[in-house]
């Protein structure tokens, strides 16, 4: 669904404190600037905020954070988290959008700031050639990124209605060294299961099925944009 310029977005993200315009310098410093140790939860591609308004409001003891790269969906994600933590009677304390390009994720997380969940939801699967494959959010060089921000144990939670995307992740998952659970490829099978997002919701009405996985990271897990280091990950 196509969303339509919102010119008047960049000012309402600019003077709400909800929305971080300057994620970079938050760069090893989450926890301080969140205040607290409680553990952080990224969504990558929050768009509208349905996942992430439902999600963070059940949870005031984890951190959360939603990023998107344009302004006109973040301006309908902020005003929907606000929504529902007033009809919760909650501060939103724990939840903050950023206006965030993917590829630049690494420069807004250190290994200090150990995010501990990292949600993929209904990402672009963009074609099946090896030169668009390299956009997708389960592409090695992003595995490689996650995993520079997150300890062992922490987890991907994976989720399309597009079937060779989902193959596609799988494979790239477990070549990465990655460990998949609760792998399925008809998530709602038996009703509703979790938080749905705005996109699941009206595929779930419409019949159609739900691919997910939790892929987490081990010590097995490929580490390779530090060569130097005895593991190939980031030194903490």
């Amino acid at each position: 669904m196509r969303v339509r310029k919102k010119p008047w977005a960049a000012q309402e993200l600019l003077d709400n404190t909800l929305v971080i315009n300057d994620a970079p310098e938050k760069k090893g410093k989450w926890k301080e600037y969140f205040g607290n140790d409680h553990p952080i939860y990224v969504e990558i591609g929050c768009g509208k905020g349905g996942f992430l308004s439902q999600l963070a409001p059940l949870h005031p003891d984890i951190n959360y954070l939603g990023i998107d790269i344009t302004d006109k969906v973040l301006i309908l994600a902020k005003r929907k988290v606000e929504a529902a933590y007033a009809a919760a009677q909650l501060p939103p304390d724990n939840v903050k959008i950023a206006s965030l390009d993917i590829e630049r994720l690494s420069g807004v997380f250190s290994p200090a700031d150990t995010v501990q969940r990292i949600y993929i939801n209904f990402c672009n699967p963009w074609s099946k050639n090896a030169g668009s494959n390299k956009h997708r959010l389960t592409h090695p060089r992003q595995l490689l990124q996650y995993r520079q921000l997150m300890d062992e144990g922490a987890e991907i939670w994976f989720k399309t209605d597009n079937d060779p995307l989902f193959a596609f992740s799988l494979e790239q998952f477990e070549q990465e060294g990655w460990e998949l659970r609760e792998v399925t490829h008809d998530l709602h099978a038996d009703g509703p299961v979790g938080v749905m997002t705005d996109y699941e919701a009206k595929f779930y009405d419409q019949g159609i099925t739900i691919n997910r996985c939790v892929a987490v990271k081990t010590e097995d897990t490929k580490c390779d944009l530090y060569p130097g280091t005895s593991t190939g990950c980031a030194p903490v």
